[in-house]
Formats: structure tokens, C-alpha cells, sequence
């Protein structure tokens, strides 16, 4: 089998996916995008990439591409991942899937009519701790799930993110929250009620019209009793960042850790409870990127500029490992357009509840698009 040939749009956070595409040996990266030349050329030469674009729709024209890989901020995914599909690529994007129910089924329209690979990369989903709860419940460990929540707590006012965040609505980027719950439950949300707590300020609030600091979501599942919360914040909220889901079962119970290092919390029986770090995940991949799961930072010996850590809970080689697979198998990606589609549209609702006071909002089944 020839290697996939990739091209990465946004080297941002893009350029931590660059060194795994590389040392992959089923996949190539052929070409980069980035608007800020200097950037673009610093980062070419680090890692000896010979095309390099600063406009992505001329990259769409190059015939050596076999998938792009779209790293760019969130207003864009939506437009940028049909334009991939629409130029006969096969497409990968970050979070979320787009803003709007009629962007989300604008993609799952175009991959259908393209009969291409597209993966949403969902990071939450892939980290060690994801994949190690999954495992206690694939094995019947945690046995009949009855509870799950999930959290995605971030004050971005500290950090000086850029100007398409200011005041952006908590649950329009809630899939970190949100798809650890359903993936975890193997369910599909069917409606949501959600409540908006608290206020930011005014300038922030002008930007998307969203008031609020904090978003708490209940879930509904289709076919299953369970009941999923999740609950998000972007501003003027004080905490530690922390991105956790908490499954609750029969025979055991997973929460995350409150504080950073303190250790995830195992509910095995009665008033036992044992304090506990996820293993790594190498083992379940090639040996070519298992390094990047690794907790230490990695300097890469042929660019000693670059540090490469293993973010997001080591779970940038599996995302790689999927989307890289999926294309090479002629198969759907496991978070292909339409599961995006809820885990991303069950965020968007919420987001619509919260402005309808609570209203209960159902969310769109986007397997009879």
C-alpha cells in the first residue's frame, strides 16, 4: 500500500501533528498552510517540507494530496471541510464540526457525495484515560452504566486568545465535554434542556449575543435511560483548567480528578476507593508514533528547536492512527460525519436551550440526512 499523502492547514496547534505524520510509516506530509509567511518558511525548514502555501484553496489544487488536515480556527471548519470534500479529498478537522445544524449537514451531505474519509478529530476521546475507562466497561468491569457527566472548565479572558473567541457561546465548542458520554455510552443524544448561569461582560457579550460565564447540559439518549449532564465555561469563571468525564456504574465508578496530579478516583464496591493514573496507551499503536502517547516531552534530535509533548492525554498518534487508517481501509472513520454531527449538534441545541431559558430542544437525527 502506498503512504497517504497529507497536507496540514493552520500550524498553530497544527505543527504538534506534523513529527507524526512524518514518522508514520503509512502516511507522508507533502504540504503546508499557513497565512503568516515567515511562520509558514521557519516551520518548512524546521522540518523540511518543500510545499508550502499561505493560501489554502491553492493547496486544494495540488494533485499529490491525498486528505488535508484542517488545524484552523472554528468559524472556518465548517466551509474549509467542505471545500476538501468537494475537491476530491479525503478530510480531517479539529473541533467542533461547525457552529450551525445546517453547517453540519452541509458536510455530511458533501462526504456522502464525495464517497471520501471524513474524521473529526476529537481529542477527548483518544486519551489514556478515555481508552482506559472504555476498557472497564468493554470488559463488564464497570458493568450496567447508570450516570455519566462530563466538564470542560477554561477561563480564556487570562490567556489572550484570539478575537473570534471573545464571548464565543460555551457550548459551541462543548465536544470535549460532551463525546466522552456518548462515545463511552455508545448512545446518540435525542434533546437536551440546558441553563446558562452566571454573566460575562458586555464587550464579550456583544460579539455571538451569548450572556453567559457557564452552561449545564442534561442529555437525553435515544433507546437508553441513561442520562448524560455536561457543563462548560469559557469566561470569568476561576479554575484550574480541566477537561473530565465521571462514569458511574453498577460494579464500579470512574471520577476524574478534581485537582491536576491528585489522581482519578476508582469506585470499586462499598467505601472502597483507590487513587489511580491512566496508563499509557503506546502499546496500541505502531511502534513508528508510540512515542508520542509518552507523559515526558520528546526532543525530536533532527529539529532540537521543537519540543513535542504528548497533548491531550496522548492522544494525537491515535487520531493520526484513525484518520491515516480509515482512509487507507476504504472504511468510515470511527468519528466520521455524522457521529461529528451529533456530538457536535447536541452542543448547539444546548447552546439554543440555554437562550430559550431551558426550553427543551431535539436534536436533529443526522443519520436520515
Amino acid at each position: 500500500m502506498s503512504k497517504v499523502r497529507v497536507a496540514i492547514v493552520g500550524l498553530g496547534f497544527g505543527k504538534e501533528f506534523i513529527p507524526i505524520y512524518q514518522k508514520s510509516s503509512d502516511s507522508e506530509l507533502v504540504a503546508i498552510c499557513q497565512r503568516n509567511k515567515e511562520r509558514l518558511n521557519e516551520i518548512g525548514d524546521q522540518f523540511g517540507i518543500e510545499n508550502r502555501f499561505t493560501n489554502w484553496e491553492d493547496l486544494l489544487k495540488l494533485d499529490i494530496i491525498d486528505a488535508v488536515h484542517i488545524v484552523t480556527p472554528i468559524l472556518d471548519h465548517a466551509r474549509m471541510s467542505i471545500a476538501v470534500l468537494e475537491s476530491g479529498k479525503h478530510c480531517a478537522s479539529t473541533v467542533p464540526m461547525g457552529t450551525t445544524i445546517d453547517e453540519l449537514k452541509n458536510i455530511i451531505r458533501a462526504k456522502k457525495k464525495a464517497k471520501k474519509v471524513y474524521m473529526m478529530m476529537e481529542t477527548a476521546v483518544y486519551t489514556r484515560e478515555f481508552l482506559y475507562v472504555k476498557e472497564l466497561v468493554n470488559n463488564g468491569k464497570i458493568g450496567r452504566i447508570q450516570f455519566v457527566r462530563g466538564s470542560h472548565m477554561q477561563d480564556m479572558g487570562l490567556q489572550g486568545w484570539p478575537d473570534y473567541w471573545l464571548g464565543f457561546p460555551p457550548m459551541w465548542y462543548g465536544t470535549h465535554a460532551i463525546s466522552p458520554l456518548l462515545c463511552v455510552t455508545s448512545t446518540k443524544p435525542e434533546s437536551v434542556i440546558c441553563h446558562g448561569s452566571g454573566s460575562i461582560n458586555e464587550e464579550r457579550t456583544k460579539k455571538y449575543g451569548s450572556p453567559f460565564a457557564v452552561e449545564t447540559a442534561v442529555f437525553r439518549m435515544k433507546d437508553s435511560i441513561i442520562v448524560a449532564e455536561a457543563t462548560r465555561s469559557l469566561y470569568e469563571t476561576t479554575r484550574q483548567y480541566r477537561e473530565s468525564f465521571d462514569v458511574y456504574g453498577d460494579k464500579m465508578s470512574f471520577e476524574w480528578e478534581q485537582v491536576a496530579d491528585e489522581g482519578h478516583a476508582l469506585f470499586e464496591g462499598g467505601e472502597s476507593i483507590r487513587r489511580m493514573q491512566a496508563p499509557d496507551t503506546d502499546s496500541l499503536l505502531p511502534p513508528d508514533i508510540a512515542e508520542f502517547t509518552k507523559r515526558e516531552q520528546i526532543i525530536d534530535q533532527e529539529h532540537v528547536s521543537f519540543i513535542q509533548g504528548a497533548g491531550h492525554g496522548g492522544s494525537h498518534p491515535h487520531l493520526v492512527k484513525e484518520f491515516i487508517s480509515a482512509i487507507a481501509e476504504g472504511r468510515d472513520s470511527e468519528i466520521d460525519a455524522v457521529t461529528a454531527a451529533y456530538w457536535t449538534g447536541a452542543g448547539i441545541c444546548a447552546h439554543e436551550s440555554a437562550m430559550k431559558n431551558g426550553e427543551k430542544i431535539y436534536i436533529p437525527d443526522f443519520d436520515k440526512v
